[in-house]
């Protein structure tokens, strides 16, 4: 473990096979989540579905999803940077495109908000679960909501899910941002109305002053990222979608043809909902791995060290400043760090540049636009050991939302990178 600390604390890139996971079996039997809840998460969602059309009608049938693409030419280009050999094919899973919010936070931060709405409107008897809930965007319901706010403390993406999901039903919204948080993401939310809040801070700032001034208010809900079950369940629906999209394109996975999925990790809640639904569904068939940044890999430090949430990376002497703002986090999320502790398979970490590079090489080969934490899955692939017929998903967070002029100067960083290497 010392040569592993030293390396982190070195901001070397990192590969940890985790020691501790247990079969798929013993780990979910240890964990205070079923099967039952992610079915439960799954028919709320399809009851918002008639509102979420109403309200937002570029969604399919108010069913927020992206798709499951193979990309073969990127594929050929990772082989091509790193000098590797990735066994099997690989596909992206596209968040970055989802409706409304534009990134992964889209499934566990439009849940939560949508799951409070149904708690408050079912509390005071103005919905049954049998409604049609497109009602629910009459103006009645909106007067309703504005006696409500709900709040976050947010790097950035979660901050656009729960405050454009709760503005459009009338809630008033608090959003904390920390230091990191692009101009461009405050913008959209002032833009919906929404009361952003910002902190000279990290993210761990934004959050803890975001609970304890929400818990001074009357009315007032806060979306926790640390310690949220809602959250959690929310990204945990992703999987039961993800096993339907392979069944289309005629993928069986098993032992012989095993799964192994790539996810950004911040404070771990998307990251640690996917891997919980997606090993209740394949089982021990599927291998579940998070990628940090070299500057904020809080989730690694704290399964290494057992510590889980009771550590900061700055313990470590490292300064949790990265380009990859969503994953800007100092410590991660207690409930998911001790569940990811026997639960997913591995963690690997990744400099800021090679994020540019692989963003730039995925605009190139596949015309797919995504936000440089996004980028970090797709070296995974090339760090694990699998057979020539497994298959490969890097988890694309987010990136649609990216304003142009923005993402044209990441594109170019990321090709001068490139010039050092073709």
């Amino acid at each position: 473990m010392s040569d592993l600390l030293t390396g982190i604390k070195n901001y070397q890139q990192m590969f940890w096979q985790n020691p501790n996971k247990l079969s798929a079996d013993e780990a979910l039997a240890r964990i205070n989540f079923s099967f039952d809840d992610i079915l439960d998460a799954h028919k709320r969602l399809q009851r918002f579905a008639p509102l979420i059309k109403k309200l937002f009608p570029e969604t399919e049938n108010g069913i927020i999803e992206s798709p499951l693409v193979e990309i073969p030419r990127m594929k050929q280009e990772i082989e091509k940077l790193y000098g590797g050999k990735i066994h099997g094919r690989l596909f992206l899973k596209c968040d970055n495109y989802l409706k409304v919010a534009g990134s992964i936070k889209a499934r566990g931060g439009i849940y939560e908000v949508l799951k409070h709405a149904e708690t408050l409107l079912l509390e005071n008897g103005l919905i049954t679960l049998e409604d049609d809930y497109s009602k629910i965007a009459e103006e009645r319901f909106k007067k309703f909501f504005s006696n409500y706010k709900v709040a976050v403390g947010s790097t950035g993406n979660l901050g656009l899910s729960i405050g454009i999901m709760a503005a459009a039903l009338g809630f008033k919204v608090d959003v904390h941002m920390s230091h990191d948080a692009k101009e461009w993401k405050k913008k959209i939310l002032r833009d919906r109305g929404v009361n952003v809040i910002e902190y000279r801070e990290d993210y761990s700032k934004a959050v803890e002053e975001g609970r304890k001034k929400a818990a001074a208010e009357k009315n007032t809900y806060f979306i926790d990222d640390e310690n949220s079950r809602d959250l959690f369940l929310g990204y945990s629906v992703a999987a039961l979608r993800l096993k339907d999209q392979l069944t289309e394109l005629g993928i069986e996975v098993n032992k012989e043809n095993p799964l192994f999925v790539y996810l950004p990790c911040g404070v771990g809640g998307a990251p640690g909902g996917i891997s919980f639904g997606l090993k209740s569904i394949f089982k021990d068939d599927v291998s579940c791995y998070f990628v940090e940044p070299t500057h904020s890999p809080c989730m690694l430090l704290g399964l290494v060290t057992q510590k889980f949430s009771a550590i900061h990376v700055r313990d470590f002497g490292l300064d949790n400043i990265t380009e990859a703002d969503g994953l800007a986090v100092g410590s991660p999320s207690k409930l998911v760090a001790e569940i990811a502790n026997i639960l997913i398979d591995g963690i690997y970490t990744i400099e800021d540049e090679e994020l540019f590079k692989l963003l730039a090489l995925l605009k190139d080969s596949e015309n797919i636009k995504v936000e440089p934490s996004a980028a970090a899955s797709l070296k995974g692939p090339l760090l694990v050991n699998s057979r020539a017929n497994a298959i490969h998903i890097s988890w694309a967070t987010g990136g649609i939302f990216i304003p142009e002029e923005i993402y044209q100067k990441m594109y170019m960083r990321g090709k001068s990178y490139l010039k050092d290497v073709y």
